[in-house]
């Protein structure tokens, strides 16, 4: 995802097609969601997989609350796989981005911090070992970016946010597997009780 695809005419002499054929395709990629047209930039790849242009458009266009107890139920459930299944590599990678996202909090940049933070619970539910959970979660999880990257974090919600994630990930550790549902389960909650910023894009609650 993220690729930078050849210009209009480029294709047309690689597929050895016609300009028009060329440009209904991409039109109909466009509105599918797989790709994304940059108006002066060009015409980049948004999603590989069908599904996750079905997902991502559902998502975007649901409530916060919906989008957030979807969330819950996943990462539940996932967090407790995890704590189960998880091997040496998976507990370093949690530890690595434990550090990272912690660093980010500090930063003025909250996007930066909400990408962190999600990089973190793709990690954990993709711990749990199973693939399609983890397919599913990485599509609702660009939505979800999007939401925390237009809140604005009080010092001491922030502080359990932290904390709450440490604890995860020491549950995980220690195979407590009601412990990393729980923890997971509170860690949403908490999200749910932040507002976005007057930029955000607020949904209907």
């Amino acid at each position: 995802m993220g690729t930078r695809i050849p210009p209009e005419h480029d294709l047309v002499e690689q597929l050895g097609v016609g300009r028009t054929t060329v440009r209904e395709a991409l039109g109909a990629l466009v509105h599918l969601g797989l790709l994304e047209a940059r108006k002066g930039d060009g015409t980049y790849v948004r999603t590989s997989s069908e599904m996750h242009s079905v997902l991502m458009r559902r998502a975007n266009s649901s409530r916060r609350s919906d989008v957030l107890e979807l969330r819950a139920v996943l990462e539940e459930y996932a967090s407790g796989l995890a704590a189960l299944r998880r091997t040496e590599d998976d507990l370093n990678r949690l530890r690595h981005l434990l550090d990272e996202a912690e660093a980010a909090a500090d930063a003025p940049e909250t996007a930066a911090s909400a990408e962190v933070d999600t990089r973190f619970h793709q990690a954990v539910v993709s711990a749990s070992g199973n693939a399609l959970l983890t397919e599913v979660y990485d599509v609702l999880s660009i939505a979800v970016t999007e939401q925390i990257g237009g809140m604005v974090w009080p010092s001491a919600t922030a502080a359990e946010h932290s904390l709450l994630h440490r604890r995860l990930v020491e549950a995980i550790a220690a195979q407590d597997e009601v412990g990393a549902r729980y923890c997971a389960t509170e860690i949403v909650k908490l999200t749910g009780t932040v507002k976005l910023t007057e930029t955000g894009t607020e949904r209907q609650q």
